[in-house]
């Protein structure tokens, strides 16, 4: 078994559905999990942020502009009569759903219900392809089997225990529908995994089948050593360890959210990245087998405040520290990056809903200096802490950019360094140049 994912780009037109069709009639057992048309969970958001201002005649303009453009997008895709009435079916449905939800006080209970309906709609109507070409499919609802604990993370012998049920009591079939990003929360509310989702709900979905291989479909060709829009002569990176793969990708490489590699290490399911416009190329593999590269890619997150406490008092202090860590866990903010000194720490956000409070609360301990509009550039490679000649080449291709911290020893896969953002292109473009002259000069192993 193999679980394939096709993100929004990749089903975003009649077209795309077709080709995908076409890429997942191999012969193979498989699992297929399907993204909301693209563009359409973003419009959602909109018709939502209407409804929160209680705006209800804006929120039905967009209502009909959308449904406007699936009534065409049906056409397109079902053009025989018997199976285009079906598809109009399906979207008066998911539609009289999201109608349904225009309420006094609306909430985050009805909106979720409502972005909800962008996997229903694309899978459904993708079933009816299927079947209207003679390819036969079974549905496993997500909302039967996709459930989150009252943590607000996966529950992932519930999911397991759910899925092989389903399974068990549907038709066999070399190939199984689902919808990404949505699920159910502990309450039993119509919820979702957040941005990312569907990349989440596949690997969840491999993991707990323990499949041969999780493919992830989108519109590049897999990871590249720098982000090509801000470096000229990336190249590919055909393989990576699960520990590499999230170390990019939480700090900004976008290839997979940065949860979402945590099933497939736990249970040891290789991660494929496939592009869906150019499905013969390689791609890139995470699996526990590491790049063997020194240096594997660059990454930079954007978004970055930095907030440094200055205080005697840690001097030959202890629980200093934890005290400064419950202030974040008090206001459900993560750190990204920390670094100390006697009498000093500095620490990152990304999160700053609460950046206020916050600081109102640390500044009980020490001096305080804040500065947004950081970005933090990561270096990940293969036991990066085994070569030292790597920081004298990051720091001399930095020497003219100002640099505000470095983290570097709290993983053996990642170096971070954080920047003012108006140095970001300079920055990377000169570390690429830098840590990547040799490999560029090599060719690419398929």
């Amino acid at each position: 078994m193999i679980v394939m994912k096709f993100g929004g780009t990749s089903v975003g037109s009649p077209q795309r559905m077709r080709e995908v069709a076409e890429l997942i009639h191999d012969g193979q057992p498989k699992v297929v999990v399907l993204s909301a048309v693209a563009g359409t969970t973003n419009k959602l958001v909109d018709l939502a942020s209407c409804l929160y201002q209680g705006d209800q005649a804006c929120a039905l303009d967009r209502l009909e502009m959308l449904f406007g453009a699936y009534q065409e997008f049906v056409r397109g895709l079902l053009p025989a009569e018997q199976w285009r009435s079906q598809g109009l079916q399906v979207l008066h449905a998911c539609f009289t759903t999201i109608r349904d939800q225009f309420v006094p006080g609306f909430s985050a209970r009805e909106e979720k219900v409502i972005l909800a309906q962008g996997e229903l709609i694309s899978t459904q109507l993708f079933q009816l392809y299927l079947q209207s070409t003679g390819l036969p499919s079974v549905m496993l609802p997500a909302l039967d089997y996709m459930r989150t604990n009252a943590q607000g993370e996966p529950d992932l012998e519930w999911i397991q225990e759910r899925l092989q049920v389903l399974l068990n009591s549907t038709p066999p079939s070399i190939c199984y529908l689902t919808q990404g990003y949505i699920c159910l929360n502990a309450a039993g509310e119509v919820d979702n995994l957040q941005r990312g989702g569907s990349d989440y709900t596949a690997t969840l979905i491999g993991a707990a089948l323990q499949a041969r291989e999780i493919q992830i479909w989108t519109d590049i060709d897999g990871l590249h050593d720098g982000d090509p829009r801000l470096v000229e002569d990336t190249h590919p990176v055909r393989q990576l360890s699960f520990r590499e793969a999230a170390e990019l990708a939480y700090f900004g490489a976008k290839i997979l959210h940065p949860t979402c590699v945590i099933p497939a290490e736990e249970q040891g399911v290789p991660i494929r990245l496939k592009n869906t416009f150019a499905p013969e190329a390689a791609g890139t593999l995470i699996a526990r087998e590491a790049s063997g590269r020194t240096v594997t890619a660059l990454a930079a997150k954007d978004g970055i405040t930095a907030i440094r406490i200055q205080s005697g008092r840690m001097l030959n202090a202890y629980g200093f520290l934890r005290r400064v860590f419950e202030v974040f866990e008090a206001y459900r903010t993560p750190i990204d990056m920390i670094t100390t000194s006697e009498v000093s720490v500095s620490l990152t956000i990304d999160q700053t809903a609460h950046l206020e409070e916050i600081l109102r609360d640390l500044s009980e301990y020490g001096e305080l200096t804040v500065d947004a509009g950081q970005t933090i550039l990561c270096i990940v490679g293969d036991h990066l802490d085994q070569h030292t000649a790597v920081m004298r080449d990051i720091f001399a291709a930095l020497e003219h950019i100002p640099l505000r911290m470095v983290s570097y020893g709290g993983s053996s896969n990642n170096v971070s360094i954080l920047i003012p953002s108006g140095y970001k292109r300079e920055a990377m473009q000169a570390l690429h140049q830098a840590l990547f002259r040799q490999e560029a000069a090599r060719p690419i192993v398929e």
